[in-house]
């Protein structure tokens, strides 16, 4: 089979602040894999799960440069020995996600079939999906919730905290959305930013609010503290940066209620799956999330939307170029379209 790739950089038509920074662009790479003359694709989104470990696009060219030899002696169909390859070789997880992925996409055109067929799932409804609010002002974040009220139905909001500026900051932006918008469920997502102390005291405050649950309440390596917050916390308790993978699942579930599975955390489609299965095993809940992924990747994830509990899956919603046409929105839900593989195409 035969690389290739192509970098691209996609803009957010509004810059999302989390606990960690600011993010307004990002540089991904289009990864294509083609065999028996069809092409399979997928994509590698940088991310960082502390602040300043983030790997970027050159890196992840360079990572793909040097393993490529060792790659394009094997058919795609052979996806257990390439997987094994990359994990000898250590070659970052939003790589593997890629490639994983393109091998995918390239098995559903081979059979002429889109993924969720292939896999015996359901895809051919919509899927709700939350949008995401990042860290502001109380005023900057009801002016965010509005434009997303003008660009689409939204059913659920995510709402980013763990402010620099404390938790009264937290407090005061839930405020300001709650009497914006009564109507609408919330999710909170702190991206590690709280002490276990104040984990306990927004878990308390947050539950009069209707909050479904908070999402990675405490920071990655606090991980001993989880224990004392699931005994203490009236709301349901996701993890997202403290795992990545399924070996992490089985040493957190007896302190958490869900998972957030991202597709470049995870390494590929092959290990979502892996993790879907314990995570239902454990009987936690689960959740898809997204960096800043453009149609591609999260097309990915949509076709195993039937298998989780909630999508967070709007990175590609708030692009202002995106160059992939996938997954549709259909009254704020995500579609699948019948094609096969992936089903994503370029815009004309």
């Amino acid at each position: 089979m035969r690389i290739t790739l192509k970098p691209f950089t996609v803009h957010k038509r509004f810059p999302l602040t989390i606990s960690r920074g600011t993010t307004a662009e990002n540089t991904n790479l289009w990864i294509k894999i083609e065999s028996d003359g069809i092409e399979g694709w997928g994509e590698a989104s940088p991310f960082s799960i502390v602040k300043g470990s983030k790997i970027n696009s050159e890196q992840l060219q360079q990572e793909l440069t040097g393993i490529t030899p060792s790659l394009e002696r094997f058919h795609p169909l052979q996806r257990q020995e390439i997987e094994t390859v990359l994990l000898d070789n250590t070659i970052n997880s939003s790589l593997r996600a890629a490639i994983d992925t393109a091998l995918y996409d390239w098995l559903g055109k081979k059979v002429k079939l889109p993924l969720w067929k292939l896999w015996g799932v359901t895809g051919d409804h919509p899927f709700s999906t939350s949008v995401t609010i990042g860290i502001s002002s109380p005023k900057k974040a009801v002016e965010r919730v509005k434009n997303w009220l003008n660009f689409m139905e939204v059913n659920l909001l995510k709402i980013k905290l763990g402010s620099p500026e404390g938790i009264e900051a937290d407090q005061a932006m839930i405020l300001a959305i709650r009497e914006a918008t009564p109507h609408l469920p919330l999710t909170v997502d702190a991206n590690g930013g709280w002490t276990l102390k104040e984990a306990i005291v927004m878990s308390n405050w947050l539950a009069q609010y209707h909050v479904k649950y908070i999402e990675q309440p405490l920071n990655v390596g606090d991980e001993d503290n989880l224990s004392q917050l699931y005994q203490r916390s009236p709301l349901p308790i996701f993890v997202d940066e403290s795992c990545f993978t399924s070996e992490d699942i089985i040493k957190l579930s007896p302190y958490i209620h869900g998972i957030n599975i991202k597709l470049m955390k995870a390494g590929g489609l092959s290990e979502v799956m892996r993790m879907i299965a314990i995570a239902k095993a454990c009987k936690l809940q689960i959740m898809y999330g997204c960096y800043s992924d453009s149609s591609l990747a999260n097309t990915a994830m949509t076709h195993l939307a039937a298998c989780a509990d909630y999508l967070d899956l709007d990175s590609h919603l708030n692009l202002v170029d995106d160059p992939f046409q996938g997954v549709s929105l259909n009254q704020g839900k995500l579609m699948l379209n019948d094609l096969p593989g992936l089903g994503i195409t370029l815009p004309n």
